[in-house]
């Protein structure tokens, strides 16, 4: 199997062992040259605080970038189950059990 070439720096490919696959690029905010990702400080699952430098070795800028989710465009496959309760939950008494009937078969 021959390695496919990515845009990005090879040794991350090597690094990550990653071949031909999607990476978040960073550009440094000085002069818009490639950035590396040095360290991630996770505040929250849904927050994080990137430590960046700069690859241009004349520039060597080091900053941190603040990452956070926005918002879902398609559910996970994963979270079904809380759906379902979510709406078993909003039903009344006799509509719950109703649906119940209905799963069960009968």
């Amino acid at each position: 199997m021959s390695a496919v070439k990515l845009k990005s720096s090879p040794l991350l490919a090597m690094a990550c062992g990653m071949v031909n696959m999607r990476v978040f690029k960073i550009k440094c905010p000085e002069c818009g040259s490639p950035a590396i990702i040095r360290k991630s400080d996770w505040k929250d699952k849904k927050l994080a605080s990137l430590y960046c430098g700069c690859t241009e070795v004349e520039c060597g800028h080091t900053f941190v970038y603040s990452v956070e989710f926005s918002h879902t465009l398609s559910p996970s496959g994963l979270t079904g189950n809380k759906l379902v309760k979510f709406l078993i939950d909003q039903l009344k008494p006799e509509e719950r059990q109703f649906a119940l009937d209905l799963l069960n078969g009968q």
